[in-house]
């Protein structure tokens, strides 16, 4: 027996397809007439249009899957009554007519700004009129409203023709074979919109993929990117509090008082005679607090307590925000995460920055992950950022072994990174590598064996130890182990590779993991600092000392501190320090929280702790090194002051250059 669909499935599908190919023709025309992509290959214009594709068909159905909701509810129904079509024709002319709206809009915005439309594009609606008189005096508007009058008797016309169609002959089909086409089209429209055969949906951030900035718009789906950078709309900058604080940042930093400019050039005399490596390992959920060389009673990280007898450690190095995404963002960009809404590599309005990353010339450059890089819209930091770039992770590496939801676990990442090192240091060519953990998170996957390495049983350790460690499980508990003998384990094959002796390695924990009250960092804990309390340590024989450094240190001096360190000239153009200039006084962490659920701010300097939320402006002053947690903040105006003024420089500062450092052509 043949089957057949029902006319009101065949109703839906060929509705999206209309839809599809009218956002699709307006792609076509967008680059005929808008968008100039002489400079671009033809392997960058054809991938940027494929992933356009695939943004307009994900639009397609997220326009029309109300209607579709409906129409599979009442079925065969749909097309029987009047007041149905009248429906899908109010309906269909209405989602034609905004659609059109906005991809007009986007004409004029990129020929006006040369960047898609956004949300940002919103401010010009405070100023209706003189952006009203703007509209009318640059471009026929008039003439535009009666082609979209046309367009929308177009579109009446032809849902009422779809309509008639497919509202005859009508076959009755059996509730089970109802259940199945609907189930099927669910499904279906369900897998367009997420448009991915990886675990993580098509995201704008895949867009920006290439270097040249007009392939990236081109790529764009001016109504999804809209909508994606709606959340952002107003995080902007307060140019008033800026400017106010500006001689604050340029005394902290040394830079110019006549103007505004954070550029900061850093040449050598000499250099390298041979370029040396570097590899920075993103340790996932590791803070001072659960390892032992930091005094956590649990022998918790044996192989990394000695790798840092032998390295150069920060023990005051603080992330500015607790979660992987923000720290990700802020080492690679050289800002902080300062994003009230969700996290910084989410907002598409702040890629494109100049990082110090990019300036890594003749360099190989690389990022390892267990997963998708569109997890957060990491992909985004990194390709929009750094030229000749090279991405592995889930379908890159040769034998994938997934562990769970984060990909292949450390022992695999290492491993595969190992390779691509051995390869480069074979054919003498310098690389920088960017590693990003991920088994030291839950799930807590954990193999049962691994070489030497074997996860503590339950019996094995006893509650009260666990408890007085802070550790919340033997399975967390476990992963940082697990964590700690990969670390190692690269080290080891380093070694054996042969580019262990010409290679920087620098080790930073993303963030702390959520742990228990102990007797340890116990005014970190109640001031809900612990999280950001990381550990940092450079492990290099040939290059560094072995000492531990007590200067507050942050994120965000990450690469300043490793392009110095290897005599690389570049420009630092954000809020970062090289933490190995001997400057006195000029030393300090900056970490954005949430203080009683308010979004907050807050410094640290020696062993004072300055904090202050940005709605209600609640300020507290702490010495971390005294027995009692007492706000003294009165006792020290002078204090209070300097630091307050500090706290809001970098504030103001990383909000002005998340929109005032973009790259220039």
């Amino acid at each position: 027996m043949k089957l057949s669909l029902p006319n009101y499935i065949k109703y839906i599908f060929t509705n999206v397809f209309f839809l599809f190919i009218y956002i699709v023709l307006y792609r076509i025309i967008f680059y005929f007439f808008s968008i100039n992509l002489a400079e671009a290959s033809n392997t960058e214009i054809k991938k940027a249009l494929f992933l356009g594709m695939r943004f307009d068909l994900k639009l397609a159905i997220i326009t029309f899957f109300p209607l579709a909701i409906l129409i599979l509810i009442v079925n065969h129904r749909f097309l029987k009554y009047s007041v149905y079509k009248r429906l899908s024709k109010v309906y269909l002319v209405i989602a034609y007519t905004v659609l059109t709206l906005f991809f007009v809009f986007d004409f004029g915005y990129y020929d006006y700004l040369h960047i898609r439309l956004d949300a940002s594009s919103l401010r010009f609606l405070s100023n209706l009129k003189i952006s009203s008189q703007v509209l009318i005096e640059s471009y026929p508007v008039f003439k535009g409203l009666l082609g979209l009058l046309l367009v929308a008797y177009l579109i009446f016309k032809l849902s009422n023709f779809t309509f008639n169609y497919y509202a005859k002959n009508h076959k009755k089909i059996s509730k089970k074979l109802k259940a199945v086409y609907l189930i099927s089209t669910v499904l279906i429209l369900s897998y367009g919109i997420y448009n991915s055969i990886t675990h993580y949906p098509l995201r704008w951030s895949q867009a920006f993929f290439s270097k040249n900035n007009a392939v990236n718009q081109f790529a764009l789906n001016p109504v999804l990117y809209f909508f994606d950078s709606f959340a952002y709309r107003s995080e902007g900058v307060n140019m008033e509090e800026f400017n106010k604080y500006y001689p604050v940042i340029a005394n902290h930093l040394n830079l110019p008082k006549d103007k505004v400019s954070f550029n900061r050039k850093v040449t050598f005399d000499t250099t390298f005679t041979k370029k040396p490596n570097i590899v920075i390992v993103m340790m996932e959920s590791v803070g001072v607090k659960p390892m032992s060389y930091y005094g956590n009673p649990i022998n918790s990280t044996p192989k990394m307590d000695s790798i840092i007898k032998k390295s150069l450690s920060f023990s005051n190095f603080y992330v500015h925000k607790s979660g992987t995404a923000a720290s990700v963002f802020a080492s690679v960009s050289g800002l902080p995460d300062i994003e009230n809404v969700r996290t910084a590599s989410r907002n598409p309005l702040i890629q494109d920055q100049r990082i110090i990353f990019d300036q890594f010339n003749g360099y190989e450059k690389l990022y390892f992950l267990g997963g998708s890089a569109n997890w957060a819209n990491i992909r985004s930091i990194f390709q929009s950022n750094i030229n000749g770039l090279k991405i592995f992770e889930e379908g890159s590496y040769k034998t994938e072994n997934r562990a769970d939801v984060w990909g292949i676990d450390d022992y695999e990442l290492f491993k595969e990174s190992n390779k691509e090192f051995e390869i480069l240091s074979k054919k003498n060519k310098p690389f920088i590598a960017y590693i990003q953990t991920a088994s030291n998170h839950i799930p807590f996957t954990v193999p049962n064996e691994k070489e030497s390495f074997k996860p503590l049983q339950e019996n094995e350790i006893s509650e009260s130890l666990i408890e007085k460690a802070g550790f919340k499980s033997v399975a967390q508990l476990n992963a940082l182990r697990y964590l700690d003998f990969n670390i190692s384990k690269f080290l080891e094959r380093a070694k054996k590779a042969g580019y262990y002796e010409n290679t920087i390695f620098a080790f930073f924990g993303d963030h702390n993991t959520a742990m228990k009250r102990t007797e340890n960092f116990t005014k970190e804990h109640d001031l809900n600092i612990q999280l950001q309390h990381v550990p940092f340590f450079i492990h290099a024989p040939n290059y560094v000392k072995n000492e531990t450094i007590s200067k507050n240190g942050k994120l965000i001096d990450l690469f300043p501190t490793l392009a110095s360190l290897a005599k690389v000239n570049h420009t630092n153009y954000t809020l970062g320090n090289n933490l190995l200039d001997s400057i006195p006084g000029k030393d300090a962490s900056f970490v954005y929280l949430k203080i009683n659920g308010e979004p907050a701010v807050g410094l640290l300097q020696d062993s004072l702790y300055y904090s202050k939320t940005t709605i209600n402006k609640t300020a507290a002053l702490y010495n971390l090194n005294t027995k009692d947690l007492n706000d003294i903040k009165d006792e020290n105006p002078l204090i209070t002051k300097k630091m307050d003024s500090l706290l809001n420089a970098f504030y103001h500062s990383t909000k002005y250059l998340y929109f005032n450092n973009k790259k220039t052509k």
